[in-house]
């Protein structure tokens, strides 16, 4: 296969420059093989390497009326991903090898890689530690309890020391769980205005400075998930200038919304932790520009209709993200003018690649041939209806973004075209 005449970047070199990309078996190489026959025409479109979500929910097994591997692996390839970290809220949770190599298994026709995050603790219980390296040789790429934070600081220290020890991220799940209840929006003004009960902002920052004396204290590598408040942004920086490993990530609504979309989409923008106040997301948006968060993911949570139809106070908190984070992230922080392409590829290819301790991320010769090509300047209208995903539960359909995924490729094969 060869693409011809595209822009193509990658941060992990610097590279920004009109080229040919060439792939066989599989694989970026540096000339041209003989016999190809495919070719794509490239002018005028961007090549990001792959992106890389670090954070989806494919609710397999156990809850695929939600979704599936199949289905979230087509939403994924839709949006440009070639490979997505699924994390362990499953049934039964990803907590045993033989859970993980059920994923495996179910992932051999996927259309994107599927690198499973194994859980901190049995059945997400918070009382007793899996098995960290049964776990990493059947194929565990990090640690998270994600959506149950690990209550225990001792029990979590346990965890970073195994983790440190395999070389493996613990994904943290910052929120302290007294607090926040299961209230459905941002303690203020908005929560307030309908009458329910809020979470507050503190309840993130206090976890998230909690896990960073752990890290600092046993030098593993922690990474703070889906990062909403001023404050955690604030802290992070200042760890991060101490020496303390630790990255970050955050999502496209902690960026593009605030807490004022309940207002008008109610349970649709109902999400763990919730929108936040502009302060935050201005505080997120200076945590993007100035490296104190590494990585943008998705944190795709996907839901029935029936389950989203609830009110704030009781549906599940979520919202589906993977079809729509690269136009959301390039309407918003692109074509405004605060982050180039190489910026927006770092941040959703390179930086989560590295994160994970993946060989992914680059467009350079003898990597995997995964590559997502776009086109930054494509004007579209977000229709839920045709999305690959089972799930519709987001806010932003009818919003009009610029930039899209023409098509996507993984392993040298074409999983994805406009």
């Amino acid at each position: 296969m060869i693409i011809e005449q595209i822009r193509i970047i990658d941060p992990k070199t610097g590279r920004d420059e009109i080229g040919d990309l060439y792939i066989d078996e599989g694989k970026l190489v540096s000339s041209p093989v003989a016999g190809d026959t495919m070719h794509i025409d490239g002018r005028g479109l961007v090549a990001f390497p792959g992106l890389l979500d670090m954070h989806v929910h494919l609710r397999d097994p156990g809850l695929t009326y939600k979704e599936d591997i199949q289905t979230g692996t087509e939403a994924a390839a839709a949006g440009g991903f070639t490979a997505v970290a699924c994390m362990p809220n499953t049934k039964p949770v990803l907590d045993t090898p033989e859970q993980l190599a059920y994923v495996a298994a179910r992932s051999q026709e996927a259309a994107a890689r599927v690198l499973p995050v194994a859980a901190v603790t049995l059945g997400l219980a918070g009382e007793t530690l899996t098995d960290f390296a049964a776990l990493q040789a059947a194929g565990a790429v990090a640690f998270s309890d994600d959506g149950m934070p690990v209550d225990s600081a001792a029990l979590l220290r346990a965890a970073m020391q195994n983790a440190k020890a395999l070389g493996l991220p613990i994904i943290s799940h910052c929120e302290d769980r007294e607090m926040v209840q299961n209230h459905g929006a941002n303690e203020g003004a908005v929560a307030d205005q309908l009458g329910i009960s809020g979470r507050p902002a503190v309840a993130e920052a206090i976890e998230v400075a909690r896990d960073l004396l752990l890290a600092e204290d046993t030098g593993a590598h922690v990474h703070i998930a889906h990062v909403s408040t001023a404050k955690s942004v604030e802290l992070i920086r200042r760890a991060k200038t101490d020496g303390v490993h630790v990255t970050a990530e955050t999502c496209p609504q902690y960026f593009t919304l605030t807490e004022e979309t309940l207002l008008t989409q109610g349970s649709l923008a109902r999400v763990n932790p919730p929108l936040r106040t502009e302060i935050d997301r201005e505080a997120i948006i200076t945590g993007l520009l100035d490296g104190t968060i590494d990585c943008i993911v998705t944190d795709h949570a996907p839901h029935s209709a029936e389950e989203k139809a609830a009110p704030i106070e009781t549906a599940p908190s979520g919202m589906i993200g993977l079809e729509t984070a690269l136009g959301l992230t390039l309407t918003a922080l692109y074509h405004t003018g605060k982050l180039g392409l190489i910026d927006i590829a770092r941040l959703m290819s390179t930086a989560p690649a590295e994160v994970l301790g993946l060989p992914y991320g680059s467009l350079q010769p003898g990597h995997a041939a995964d590559i997502t090509i776009l086109d930054p300047n494509k004007t579209w209208t977000v229709d839920p209806a045709k999305f690959r995903s089972k799930a519709r539960n987001m806010p932003f359909a009818g919003m009009e973004l610029k930039g899209r995924v023409r098509t996507t490729i993984c392993g040298g094969v074409v999983t994805y075209e406009l």
